[in-house]
């Protein structure tokens, strides 16, 4: 039985059995890590306290066949702010549950790894709504499917102005390639996904941004999401339910 450790980011975990949980880790030397976590929810558990969302771990595992198995942990440190503030929750589970379906097992996750390490102490110190786009929109320039913002897609021109923007053809369209498809690219949208994907998160400035543009911009990052991934997220009926709590 194959043994191995490394540091990880509780991402999600679900109860199973009378006593035991299957956790979801993220580690920047194996990526994604579904592993079961025995006997966890027992108060007695040495794991009791450390198989919790966003808990930061040593941890060492054993592979399994199926599924790898958490033997002994020890904590780095917990975003325990999160608990306090239901809507800081609510956007972290979200960008928890993108970074489930975005990372693969088996391969290193340097990158989003430490972008969440950064991005989940912001969530409490300011918008968090904002916070979460930016980490969405950062996140998947880490992946192989991230979009085209600033350039077109198809032509590789810079964009200028109001243009066409298609993500199943990979992002903003410019005037010359759209074809006379409908506008619905602002550049003050463009201009604010591009201050997002450059968010400094160890120093985040004050800016204001309109309505309007944030709502488009998550329209694009979510109708992108859905058509990626195929499925509605479960943490956007948990963001909706707190926003309608605080209204």
């Amino acid at each position: 039985m194959a043994i191995y450790s490394t540091e990880v980011l509780v991402l999600g975990v679900k109860n199973w059995g009378n006593a035991d949980k299957i956790v979801t880790l993220l580690s920047p030397t194996y990526g994604k890590i579904t592993a079961a976590a025995y006997g966890c929810r027992r108060p007695k558990s040495p794991l009791a306290a450390s198989m919790q969302p966003f808990s930061w771990l040593d941890i060492q595992l054993s592979r399994g066949e199926k599924m790898d198995t958490v033997r002994q942990c020890e904590h780095k440190g917990f975003f325990s702010d999160l608990y306090e503030d239901l809507t800081a929750m609510a956007y972290a589970s979200f960008i928890a549950e993108l970074a489930k379906e975005l990372c693969s097992e088996d391969e290193p996750q340097v990158e989003i790894y430490e972008k969440l390490l950064k991005i989940l102490p912001c969530l409490t110190k300011f918008n968090p709504r904002i916070c979460a786009l930016a980490s969405a929109y950062q996140i998947f320039e880490y992946t192989g499917c991230q979009l085209h913002y600033s350039q077109c897609a198809l032509c590789g021109s810079k964009i200028e102005g109001d243009c066409h923007f298609d993500a199943m053809q990979g992002g903003a369209i410019c005037t010359s390639c759209s074809q006379g498809k409908q506008t619905n690219y602002p550049a003050s949208v463009r201009l604010f996904i591009e201050h997002l994907l450059h968010l400094d998160w160890d120093n985040p400035p004050k800016f204001q941004v309109k309505g309007i543009d944030l709502i488009n911009a998550e329209k694009i990052l979510l109708d992108y999401i859905q058509s990626l991934i195929g499925k509605p997220f479960k943490s956007l009926a948990f963001i909706k339910q707190v926003t309608s709590l605080n209204k």
